[in-house]
């Protein structure tokens, strides 16, 4: 009977807590409707389709600002910034492209020092089919995209005002606090109106909102023995613009929040922001730029700095970099070189930044560890404090002595072993 009771009083919760969502979006969504006040809508109808072309790369940077509350009590303020990277491996007879896509989320829980760059978080890969019309064909095994069929677009032309349903899903990854083993799928039916055309960049305009529910149907046995979701309702409310000549998003910004129920009581919410940038792929592992960095470098006199090619992009490697004694505080003349290499970046705007620390092997693994990953967040910070790059295009890695070039049996081998790479990141 308790268990009953605590379900009904977490039910009336939500709905409740639910209200209240729709009420704060619905305002956020005026404030952002009314920057759209100089859209044409006295365009002619217009078929929106994706258009995929096989070989097409692209690039998705999606940040996310949002408040953790545990039990109706503030948790913590979280930034997260998925940066997404895909091909067109091949387009169907329908029209559909197949993409391979590989997935990174970097996630900051203080949010605190605007002014540090992201650590570079694991990687995951992902292979799916999108159709012209925006709907997704992917696997269980896959857990990413987390949002999935949004935009799917109608059969029909649409004018400016027409509006359409169309079913769309969410998929998300539980493994780490629930021990679900494969995507955790909430589908929802989202409510799309087409608003016109940005006569300033040309870009069709589209808002999407949708609400979701799902209960877990799940036994006694399981109610009682499982931590995991049984109810969990979200509301999100997106503008999205279109290039429809290319065929492709070009960015978007959402207003959502989800609540998540859980079978021991728990009650979970995420509320804020996201807004995402996509933009076509720009190699720096070419030839071509190969010899121009090493051309920039030569000229400008930089010592014990490298350049090489890698299945990540272009890296420019500084070795024997000199920080204060067991520190990761750049010396004065450190900072020179990185203001140099500062300029050459600037020559690839377009392409996300990855630095990555290394050591030789000395003192214990844990120490080197950290002295790796401080000494990479130092030369990222640099650069953003400098302006090269803003912190979400720039992440940092350590290694530690995992990766050296060179033996740690010589002096000499240990200095270029206590290096910093930048990579100019490729996908």
């Amino acid at each position: 009977m308790k268990k009953i009771l605590l379900c009904t009083f977490l039910s009336l919760f939500f709905v409740y807590a639910f209200s209240q969502t729709r009420s704060q979006t619905l305002n956020s969504s005026a404030s952002i409707n009314s920057s759209l006040s100089n859209l044409k809508t006295d365009t002619p109808a217009v078929e929106l389709r994706f258009k995929y072309s096989k070989g097409d790369l692209y690039r998705i940077l999606s940040t996310v600002n949002e408040d953790v509350f545990v039990n109706r009590r503030y948790d913590h303020k979280a930034t997260i910034v998925n940066r997404v990277t895909c091909e067109v491996t091949d387009v169907e007879k329908d029209g559909s492209g197949v993409h391979d896509a590989v997935f990174m989320t970097s996630e900051d829980s203080t949010s605190m020092l605007s002014s540090s760059a992201l650590h570079y978080g694991e990687e995951y890969k992902s292979v799916f089919t999108r159709s012209p019309k925006g709907v997704y064909n992917i696997s269980d095994t896959y857990f990413m995209p987390t949002v999935r069929d949004v935009p799917s677009f109608p059969d029909n032309k649409v004018k400016p005002g027409d509006t359409w349903k169309a079913s769309g899903h969410e998929g998300h990854d539980l493994r780490k606090h629930f021990n679900i083993e494969k995507p955790f799928i909430v589908p929802f039916e989202a409510d799309y109106k087409y608003l016109g055309v940005d006569p300033e960049s040309n870009l069709h305009v589209i808002n999407v909102r949708y609400t979701m529910k799902l209960v877990s149907p799940l036994s006694i046995d399981e109610f009682y023995l499982q931590n995991v979701p049984v109810t969990t309702i979200g509301y999100s409310d997106e503008y999205i613009f279109f290039d429809n000549e290319k065929g492709c998003i070009d960015h978007y910004s959402e207003v959502f929040r989800i609540l998540i129920q859980t079978t021991s009581g728990n009650l979970f919410e995420f509320s804020g922001t996201a807004h995402a940038e996509i933009t076509e792929f720009e190699r720096s592992n070419t030839k071509d730029n190969l010899a121009s960095v090493e051309k920039s470098i030569k000229d400008s006199g930089i010592e014990n700095v490298s350049v090489k090619s890698s299945d990540k992009g272009l890296v420019i490697s500084l070795e024997n970099i000199k920080f204060k004694a067991d520190s990761s505080l750049l010396l004065d003349s450190e900072k020179q070189k990185l203001d140099m290499i500062g300029k050459i970046l600037q020559k690839f705007p377009n392409n996300d930044i990855l630095v990555t620390g290394h050591t030789a092997l000395a003192g214990s693994k844990r120490e080197r560890q950290k002295l790796s990953e401080e000494r990479a967040e130092a030369v990222a910070d640099y650069f953003v404090k400098e302006k090269v790059r803003d912190r979400y295009h720039i992440f940092t890695q350590g290694f530690g002595a995992a990766v050296p070039v060179a033996s740690n049996d010589t002096e000499e081998g240990m200095a270029k072993n206590r290096r910093v790479e930048i990579i100019i990141l490729d996908k």
